[in-house]
């Protein structure tokens, strides 16, 4: 706000000089106000200075996620709270979705900037013509496992023959995880065994209860909360099947290649969460609770899925924090093109990842 002052001539007048010059300092008084109100509404509407980051002006995104919770994301509530991502000049918006497919859908129609999809449906994706680009392996070793109750008379793999296994979602990661597990033991979907979509860990406790499922096909969180919930479990997972990495944030290459900037910049505030989060428990769980603080209303519950996840966003042989392993990508392809996941193998693989962002 400007306040203009007018003070009168004395002796009740002006001469022609005076008033000559009160006009004149009326006109620059005028101009100079001009210049600052333009200024002022040129920095309210983001254009004022030579460029945006001299303005301070942010990047808005929307992170989209297949789930509501916020402790799977560690390094991002750490980023977000520690004002890493400011640093880097994003304001990140978080939204959760129903699974990967709807993560993938998401970013597709524009949606959202950046997800955090699994590998298994990016490579549909891109089987289908999409261009979903991994960028940042945030879990570098597997997210999901098999489980049974501990007192189920199955013991591995082999003995799911004829059973029913519950799942989260249909198109979710843990789909492809788990029928690639149970194709390399023998059994084939819809044949051997069932896939029944029961929701998370809540919920598959129900469905155990229930008698509705033999096995689950669970995310590390999932196991947690059904222990939580007063049911012992027993992972039957293969341990070749242990070191597939999970999932990971994801753009499409149109977004990539038009905001280079934007994905180079979440990513190094990834690797500060992480890092931040490994050393910071409490106040990295302060700040999950601002983004989820239902999530938070079970400090138990909410401490024991950090000490159980935040080990899996570690590259298993040593390595950098969010790189992609070809190998690892091409044991993923493989399991999928066998269990009949994909219809027929991708030729190129390496489309689907880059670590351009990560080195």
């Amino acid at each position: 706000k400007y306040r203009i002052y007018h003070q009168p001539g004395r002796g009740g007048g002006l001469d022609q000089k005076g008033g000559d010059a009160m006009r004149r300092h009326k006109g620059l008084l005028a101009t100079f106000i001009l210049v600052l109100l333009l200024g002022a509404c040129r920095d309210v509407e983001g254009g004022g200075g030579d460029s945006d980051s001299e303005a301070g002006a942010t990047q808005q995104i929307t992170l989209v996620t297949p789930n509501p919770s916020a402790i799977v994301l560690a390094n991002f509530c750490a980023a977000q709270g520690e004002g890493f991502l400011e640093e880097e000049g994003l304001e990140v918006r978080f939204e959760a979705v129903d699974g990967s497919g709807a993560v993938l859908q998401a970013l597709v129609a524009g949606q959202g900037e950046i997800g955090l999809p699994g590998p298994g449906p990016v490579l549909n994706a891109r089987a289908q013509g999409e261009e979903p680009v991994m960028f940042y392996n945030h879990y570098a070793q597997a997210l999901f496992g098999i489980v049974v109750p501990e007192d189920s008379d199955i013991q591995s793999v082999e003995d799911l023959s004829g059973s029913t296994l519950g799942v989260g979602t249909v198109d979710g990661t843990e789909v492809t995880f788990s029928r690639a597990i149970l194709d390399d033991a023998g059994l084939t979907f819809d044949e051997d065994y069932e896939i029944l979509p029961v929701g998370d860990g809540g919920p598959a406790t129900a469905a155990f209860e229930r008698g509705e499922i033999d096995a689950y096909a669970a995310a590390l969180p999932d196991m947690v909360i059904i222990e939580s919930r007063g049911l012992p479990i027993e992972e039957i997972t293969p341990e070749e099947f242990l070191d597939l990495f999970g999932n990971g944030y994801t753009a499409v290459q149109s977004y990539i290649d038009e905001n280079p900037d934007v994905i180079e910049g979440f990513s190094r505030a990834m690797t500060r969460g992480t890092e931040f989060a490994s050393e910071n428990k409490e106040e990295t769980l302060e700040h999950c609770a601002e983004i989820n603080p239902e999530e938070a209303s079970d400090p138990e519950l909410t401490g024991d899925l950090y000490d159980f996840l935040l080990p899996r966003t570690e590259p298993a042989g040593g390595g950098t924090l969010g790189e992609y392993d070809a190998e690892a990508w091409q044991r993923w392809h493989d399991a999928m093109v066998e269990s009949g996941e994909l219809e027929e193998p991708i030729d190129d693989i390496d489309s689907a990842y880059t670590n351009e962002f990560v080195e």
